[in-house]
Parts: structure tokens; sequence; C-alpha cells
């Protein structure tokens, strides 16, 4: 059923009753003062219609107070993030300002509702974000923290609210943004739950067959988990109870996009997984004695299960950046399964549950968390980082949110976190640019290592430096943090500008000391000539010396010559010749009638098709903005589609196929599997030798115990042709399967 409309008798009642759930929650975080100026201000925008707006068919207000619930419930936000979600709707039609904002509700309010209105407008047109906004967006994000979970919290809504469209286009959108963007970001806040049910929800609408398969599954063995999972817990319980420690012991099955996450990684059947489940142990004990019991309990469980040495997480010891402890074991159960288990203690729990707003109800037990830090990086980053590059922006973004951490020391001891991978040169630019800059190597316990040396948890590092030293082009290819490579890219940008400039006043100054003219066509040529791409790059190269000028002049000299003799005795063989080339092309040129419309309704845009899935007219395809070789289409079906949409949803462009297939063959690869039956290549090659557009290019047969498994390669002109191929095939007598 719909959620009610503006329109509906219903509304009102429904409103009410909203808002009654959500009043004894805003009386615990808002001030009397604060309720009675925020009933005004929503009367406010009703007046002036600043709600009368619907988000796949839920009303503003609707939405707002959903939201809300999960800011509350989910994240522990408290007053002033509360307060700005409810007055969004009025700074954003302009019936209020942010001046009365502060007056009213004060500065704290006002910094979040700035980077609410900011992100708010972005998607004024469409809940999808635009590849070439993504680094304003994140500019937004990074004002303050509580913007980026108040947009979280909104898109967990507006996913749940997505059930009630039928726009199945902007719903996979919405839900390939949702698992690219906002599900990485709340993995790095440390809010798992919010995290997995973007997940598992971006899935539902971008593979609904899968996510039905895993769930029906799932459905199917919960009565023989539900068993293994009790027998598991158990004898731990009656040990635990023993030794007198008061705790819960929670069972969970993974998610349903971790265990798809599983099904492609090691290309297995659900059947095959065996660690679906894991328990947590939550321990309820004072804080004094939390790192004692809970490996106390570690003990009493690894006694009883093998464990696996390679799957112990201590964050006990040093927790996450983001506030996140816990001591994670996986030890081999009943049958041969391995089981994860997860031991934390009740206000760990709390903070994995609610992330790292929860952690600001402990900010007496741990201060610091690093995501300040981080989101400082974040911010430096994106501000250094030229438009155009907002691809790039977005994968090294999300890359920074998924990488598991290490912590290293430096010589006095100071602890700093980086992401897993991370080199000796992002620790040098994580503890100062100049330092990476100038950075020759270090000394990590005691031993010299060079630059791209990877560090591990635990290491103590001392960064050696050079006042000669200058960031190379090649640093980038190391290098695994956005601080790190932004700041090379900016040293790089300068030198080279300085370079540049250089280059150019030394070549001017070379020409008129010797009285040359200076002719730019002869230059651009011999720029060309000498396998320079751009002038820049040429320039650039004069000024640091790495080619001689007078060399330079030399050949420009002799080129120059060159062009002046012969232009006048080939100048009319050459025109008649490129004329003649042109004409015979333009006769040969077949009349590309098969194009295909990108992006809705943009023809003529050059694209490539893609080997991994080699569509052909007819195929439902889409295209992928690659960066270095525009735009490669790709079947809808294709075995890296998934990864893509997933990782690359703000790449993915609409694509169709329009006009007529006409004069143009598409190489298909077809796969065959039957009875080894006598004749049956000779039936096979006849029926592609007597089809009409259709040619055999390659045939590859291999035979075993009866069967036989073969490759054909055929050029065919469109789908249509290609499915009354295979049908025909199917039809041979012995053909089992036909695939392409």
């Amino acid at each position: 059923m719909n959620s009610p409309r503006p329109t509906d008798e219903k509304f009102k009642k429904h409103l009410i009753k909203e808002y009654k759930e959500l009043y004894p929650k805003l009386q615990e975080v808002c001030t009397p003062e604060d309720i009675r100026h925020l009933k005004s201000w929503i009367k406010n925008a009703f007046a002036n219609d600043a709600y009368d707006d619907m988000r796949f068919e839920q009303h503003t207000l609707i939405h707002r107070l959903h939201t809300l619930h999960i800011l509350l419930d989910d994240m522990g936000l408290k007053r002033s993030s509360v307060i700005s979600l409810l007055i969004l709707a009025n700074v954003q039609k302009e019936c209020k300002t942010l001046e009365e904002a502060e007056n009213d509700f004060g500065s704290d309010v006002c910094t979040i509702l700035n980077g609410l209105v900011k992100t708010q407008a972005l998607y004024a047109k469409s809940p999808v974000i635009e590849s070439e906004n993504f680094r304003n967006l994140l500019l937004s994000f990074a004002e303050d923290m509580r913007v980026i979970l108040i947009l979280i919290a909104d898109r967990v809504n507006l996913m749940r609210a997505m059930r009630y469209t039928s726009n199945d286009n902007i719903r996979k959108q919405v839900a390939t943004e949702a698992a690219y963007l906002y599900a990485p970001l709340a993995h790095k806040l440390g809010l798992y739950k919010l995290k997995s049910e973007l997940e598992d929800l971006s899935l539902k609408y971008m593979n609904r067959e899968m996510f039905a398969y895993i769930k029906d599954k799932l459905q199917e063995t919960k009565e023989s988990r539900d068993i293994y999972i009790a027998d598991f817990i158990a004898p731990i319980k009656k040990k635990l109870e023993e030794v007198g420690l008061k705790f819960t012991i929670k069972g969970r099955t993974k998610s349903i996009h971790s265990i798809w996450n599983k099904l492609i990684k090691q290309n297995t059947t659900i059947e095959k997984i065996y660690d679906l489940f894991a328990i947590r142990i939550v321990l309820d004990t004072p804080l004094e004695r939390e790192k004692l019991e809970c490996w106390q309990v570690y003990s009493i469980i690894t006694d009883m299960y093998n464990p696996n040495p390679k799957r112990l997480k201590d964050w006990l010891s040093i927790p996450k950046s983001n506030g996140y402890e816990s001591l994670h074991t996986t030890v081999m159960g009943p049958e041969g399964k391995w089981v994860e288990v997860q031991i934390r203690t009740q206000r760990m729990d709390e903070i994995a549950e609610r992330g790292f707003a929860a952690h600001w109800k402990y900010k007496g037990v741990k201060s610091e968390t690093g995501l300040d830090e981080w989101l400082t990086n974040m911010r430096e980053a994106l501000e250094q980082q030229d438009i155009k590059d907002s691809r790039e922006v977005m994968d090294q973004f999300k890359m920074d949110l998924y990488e598991d951490e290490i912590f290293v020391f430096t010589p006095k001891g100071d602890l700093h976190q980086l992401p897993k991978g991370a080199t000796v040169l992002d620790f040098a630019f994580r503890i100062h640019s100049r330092l990476g800059c100038q950075c020759t190597g270090a000394i990590v316990n005691q031993k010299h290592v060079p630059l791209k040396y990877e560090l591990g948890s635990g290491d103590q590092v001392e960064i050696l430096t050079s006042s000669t030293q200058s960031p190379k082009q090649a640093w980038l290819n190391f290098v695994t943090t956005s601080k790190a490579k932004s700041k090379i890219r900016q040293s790089l940008k300068e030198l080279q500008a300085r370079y540049v400039a250089f280059g150019k006043e030394e070549l001017e100054r070379k020409f008129k000391n010797r009285k040359l003219i200076y002719d730019e066509k002869v230059m651009m040529r011999l720029i060309k000539k000498m396998g320079f791409k751009t002038v820049t790059d040429f320039m650039s190269h004069v000024g640091d010396g790495s080619v001689s000028i007078n060399d330079i002049i030399d050949k420009y000299l002799t080129l120059k010559q060159e062009m002046e003799d012969t232009d006048q005795t080939q100048r009319s063989a050459e025109g008649y010749s490129m004329q003649q080339v042109q004409k015979l092309e333009a006769d040969e040129a077949p009349i590309k009638e098969d194009v295909l419309v990108i992006d809705q309704n943009l023809k003529g845009v050059e694209f490539h098709l893609s080997k991994c899935c080699n569509p052909i007219y007819g195929d439902d395809v889409f295209g992928f903005v690659t960066i270095n070789d525009g735009i490669k289409i790709h079947r809808v079906d294709c075995p890296n589609a998934t990864q893509m949409r997933e990782r690359y949803g703000y790449r993915i462009v609409p694509a169709r196929w329009a006009g007529k297939s006409t004069g143009k063959q598409y190489p298909i690869t077809l796969r065959v599997v039957g009875q080894d039956d006598i004749g049956i290549v000779t039936n096979i090659t006849s029926i592609i030798t007597k089809e009409p557009g259709v040619s055999l290019r390659n045939i590859s047969i291999d035979s075993n115990d009866g069967l036989f498994n073969g490759t054909l390669t055929v050029m065919v002109s469109d789908q249509g042709k290609l499915n009354t191929l295979t049908k025909k095939l199917q039809s041979v007598k012995g053909v089992k399967n036909v695939m392409r």
C-alpha cells in the first residue's frame, strides 16, 4: 500500500500518528523552547508549501520524520541534527533564512543547515548525483561530519521508500549510488547495520533475481542453521556461566550482499559457503575489566574449537579510526564448518551498532576517534583536485573508505593510522606535505627501506629526506592514500608549469640570438615528429633539460628546408593523392545505419564495442565511460556488468541501438556442448555455411569420453540472425546446449 498523499483524507491522521510517535524522542533531545520554535517553523513551511513535494510517493515531511527515527534510533544524533533536518525545507524554499535559523536555534544548527542546503541543491533536479557534481557533493559533506550522517540516514529512508516507485531506471540509478557512495561512507563511520541494509537493498533493486535466490536459499536452510548455531553455542554458554561472566550471545547470518560477494569472488554455490553465520558474545562488565574478560572469553572458545590463526583481528588493543572495538576470531565448529566469533562489551557493542555518533556518548572513555583527521584529509584532497578529475576522485574516495587499517609509530612513539597497503611515502605525506615531497626513504624497525616499501601494523618509521629531492611522476604508481596522490599531482603540476615557462623563455631567447623567424607550422610538425603529444609536454622537456635546445633548432632548420623544397614540387600530386584516397575510402565505407543512441538522445558519439561480452546490433546494452578509451559498449548481461554498476555506477550511461543493421558484421564466439556423434561437426558447419549473412571464422572441437566441447567464432550482423543460428544449431542431433 502506498504512503498517503497530502490530498488524501487520511493524510492528517497519518501525519499526526507519525508526529506522536516521534514527540517523546524530540522531548529527550530538545528543550521546550526548541519545540515551540519548531512548531512555528513547521507551520510556516506548510503555509508556504515548503513541504509540498513527494519523494517516491512519500510526502516530504513524512519522509523527514522517518529519517529522524534513523537519526535518533540508529545513530544516536542529538538536538542540532534533528532540528536541522526538520527546518531544512524552510531554508530550501526560502521561507526563512539561515540568519533566522541561527537566531532561533544557534550557530551549530546553522552550520549543519548550510551543508545540507548545498547537498540538497545538487539533488534538486534528480535523486541521482551526476559525476561532474560529485566533487561538490563531497565538499558539502566535508563541512561537518553530521551532514554526512544525516545524508546517510536520508538515503537509507529513500531506499526503503523506493518500493513505491514504478520507475525501474531511477530505482536502479539510486540503488547504484547507494552502493558506491553511501554504503562505503556508512562503513567508514562504523554504521555497519545501515551499511548492510544499503547494500542489501541496492542488490535487491539492481539484481532482483540473485537477491531472491539467496533469500530463498537462506529461508530453506534457516531451520538447520538455527540448530547448528544452538549446538555450537551450548558448550560455550555453559563454560562462561561456570566462570561467573555476565553476557548475552547472539547468532546471526551474514547479509545477503555479503553472501553474494562471496559467490562472485569464490565462484561457488551457496551450499559450499560454510561461514554463512557468526555469533556475537556481548559482555556486561565494568570499563576497567573489559580487555581482561574479552581475552578470557577468547581463551575459553579456542580451547573448545580450533581457531584459524590468520583470521584473528584484535581491535581491542588499537581500535579502528571510527572507534570500533572488538575481538574477532574464526574457529572450526562441528561438521568442519567455519564460524566467526565476535567478542565485545555492551559499550563496544553500542558503538559498533551506532557508529561514530554513539562514540560521542563515551567521549570521556575514548577522546579521539581519528575521523576528524580523515575528514580534514578528505577536504584537502578534494579542494586541490581539478574538476576534470572527478571520476578519479570518486574511485580513490571509495577505495579510501573501504580500506582496512594499519597502525604505525614515529620514532617518538606517536601512533598514526593508514590504509592497508600504505607505503613509506604515504606515511611521509601523512606527517607533512613538505616531508613527503623531500622523502628519499625511511628507517623501518632499524632497517633502511625504499620509498615504495609497504608498511605493516606495529612498524616504527623514521622518514629520511633530502633538500634536493622533488616529487616524481612514478610516485603516483605506488602511493595509495588520496592525500599523497593529490599532493604529488599538485607538486608535479607546479613543477611542470615552471619548466614550461622556462622552456618557452629559453627557446625564444635562442631563436632571437640566432636571428631566426619562429614558424608555428614547422614547430608543430617538429613537435609531433619528435613524439610529443602536446606543446606543454614538449616545453616541459625543454625546460627540465631532457632535450637539447641546440638540437631542436638544428632539426627545426632541417625540417623547414625540407618543407620548403617539397612544397612546390609535390603539392599538386599530394593533393590529388589525398583526394583519391578519401574518395576511395568514402566509396568503400559502408553506410553506418546501425548507430547507437548514447544517454537518451546523443548520436554520433565515438564508442568502442567491449571485447569482454562482444555486443552486437539488437543486444540490450549500456555505455561505460572509461578514463582513457572513451565510451565502451557492454551487454546488459555482460559478466562484468554487476561489478561495474556497483563500483563505477557514476560512469554508466544509457545506450540503445537505432536505425538498421546494414553492411556491418560482428564476431561472436559460441560454445557448443553435446554428444560426440558421427558427423556432428559436419552438420554444425553445414548449417553455418548455409545460413545467409553468417560466416564461420574459426572452429575448435575437443572430445572426451563421448562428449564434445566446441567453440565457434562466427560473423553475424545482428541479434536476430544470431538467435536464428543458435536455434538451428540446438536442433542438430547430439547438441545439448549452445551458449554465447
